[in-house]
This record gives structure tokens, sequence and C-alpha cells, in this order.
């Protein structure tokens, strides 16, 4: 299985990048549930039910049992949701507004909108809840737009950065 993750990351990597594959970059095949030490950190791994395809989410313990969980690339879904509660950051996609759902069709490309995830934000009692993976028609206004409505459906502290921006996990 390894080898068939080396060889499709080597067809999907530059040459440059690629060479890299065991050097600096290592990659390790994980299964539902398994937890790994990364960087000091227990991550726990787990399969998001994705209809499209295999993909894992993962939750992170960052300190003093807080955790960040990142949902993947489709929506957590309810058999899952056990990995997220109560965490202190979740980082979850949000496509698009709920506003313009009809323009994106988030839902015919298993993705959410921002409503969607905060409102799962708020019911699972995220501290900090970071929206990623978003369409890029609206880049000057995401942030306040995406604000101004996940914040009608979510009282936590809502993250919505740009391209590159850091943010501090703590």
């Amino acid at each position: 299985m390894l080898d068939l993750i080396r060889d499709l990351a080597g067809k999907l990597l530059l040459k440059r990048e690629a060479a890299f594959i065991d050097d600096r970059l290592h990659l390790t095949a994980v299964t539902d549930g398994e937890t790994k030490q990364i960087i000091g950190h227990d991550v726990t791994f787990f399969d998001i039910q994705s209809t499209k395809a295999k993909q894992c989410g993962f939750r992170m313990e960052i300190a003093g049992g807080r955790f960040l969980t990142c949902c993947g690339d489709e929506p957590l879904t309810p058999p899952v949701e056990k990995y997220a509660e109560g965490s202190a950051w979740m980082m979850h996609e949000a496509f698009c507004l709920y506003s313009q759902a009809d323009i994106f069709d988030p839902y015919e490309k298993h993705h959410s909108t921002v409503k969607d995830a905060c409102e799962l934000a708020e019911r699972l009692g995220i501290e900090n809840m970071l929206l990623y993976h978003t369409e890029d028609r609206n880049l000057s206004d995401r942030k306040v737009l995406y604000r101004e409505e996940g914040e009608k459906y979510y009282h936590g502290t809502l993250w919505i950065p740009e391209d590159l921006e850091v943010i501090e996990i703590h």
C-alpha cells in the first residue's frame, strides 16, 4: 500500500518535489481510529465517511487535553462528530455562503455552506472555528461576508483566513 502511495505522490508532485519523498516528505498510511505521534502530539485519524473517495480527517491533542480537529474536504458527518465534539479548534470547509448556495451548488460537490459549518460548530461546542476551502469569487469581501453569515449561527471565535495568513493555535 505504501509503495502505491509513493508511486501516486511521484505522479502528482513535480520531479524536484518527489525527490523529497522518504527524506523530508514522509508518507504514512493510516487507518480509521489510529493514533500516531506527530511533532510530539497525539493525532487520531478518522475516516470522514466520504461517498466520493477514501479520506481522513484528524484530531490532534494540542495542550492540556485541548484538541484541534480537521474535518477534511467534506462536511463532518454524524458518525464521526465524536472526534470534533468539544474541540478547542475545528477546521471545516465552507465552500460558500448559504445565501449563495444556488449559485455555487455546494451540496452537489459534497461541501457545506458557512451556515452549515457554523451551526455544526455551535452544536458541537467548538471554541474556535476556522473556515477554509472557500469559493474565490468574493475574495475582497470574503472575510466580512463569511463573518456576517457565520456569526448568526456560531458564537465562538470565527476565523476566515486569507491565503498565507498565519494563525497561532493554542
